[in-house]
């Protein structure tokens, strides 16, 4: 299963935001993106000051480069997604923002189990959530309507897991489109995520137009 496994913190400053890759870490002032404001590399520094206006192309790349590495995705998944989009009725960019958002690890971390979706990735992939009652270690898994999510009964004896209501306290409360019962450690997808839903600063029209060059 393909994944980027290099130095997140220099996604962040290649794109010159906090795509909060990190999680607690992108909030204090470890954060390197507010350490070094310049972009990863040996002319970073030069490239600072260089800069003029960027061309539509590099705009389109530069929003689908950051709509990727925000969801953890590489660039053939990230394609095919896109096709997936492109053939559902609706706007294509808010298409593909809901099948980003309905990833069972993008799900796990929307509902507060995780500190950042790398750590729902890894959560997922060590077998410790279930879909409908079934061992799930599919990052990737699509969720629906009516899907419930969980966390399995052998893992809720975990020291993380009993001390998850404290993490929680401070992470992000669950979007409109998940319910969120704590007690049972679960979840419910309530209805299919929509444009509103989604707080990440995004413009999926370019994204859209890099695609339909």
């Amino acid at each position: 299963m393909a994944r980027y496994t290099g130095p997140v913190c220099k996604l962040c400053r290649r794109e010159g935001e906090k795509l909060y890759l990190k999680g607690a870490r992108c909030l204090s002032p470890k954060c390197s993106v507010e350490r070094r404001t310049y972009p990863p590399g040996q002319h970073g520094k030069d490239a600072q000051f260089k800069r003029g206006r960027s061309s539509d192309y590099a705009l389109q790349l530069r929003e689908k480069q950051k709509a990727r590495r925000v969801y953890g995705v590489l660039e053939r998944q990230f394609r095919r997604y896109f096709r997936v989009a492109l053939r559902r009725p609706g706007l294509t960019g808010s298409n593909l923002l809901a099948i980003l958002e309905t990833r069972l690890d993008n799900v796990v971390y929307r509902l507060g189990w995780a500190d950042s979706r790398n750590h729902a990735r890894q959560m997922v992939q060590h077998g410790h959530i279930s879909v409908n009652g079934r061992r799930t270690n599919v990052p990737s898994y699509l969720v629906r309507p009516g899907d419930e999510i969980a966390v399995r009964e052998q893992s809720r004896s975990r020291p993380y897991f009993k001390e998850l209501p404290a993490y929680m306290n401070e992470r992000p409360p669950a979007p409109e489109w998940l319910e969120l019962d704590m007690g049972a450690i679960k979840g419910v997808v309530s209805r299919l995520p929509e444009r509103r839903d989604v707080d990440i600063p995004l413009n999926e029209q370019l994204i859209v137009e890099y695609y339909s060059r």
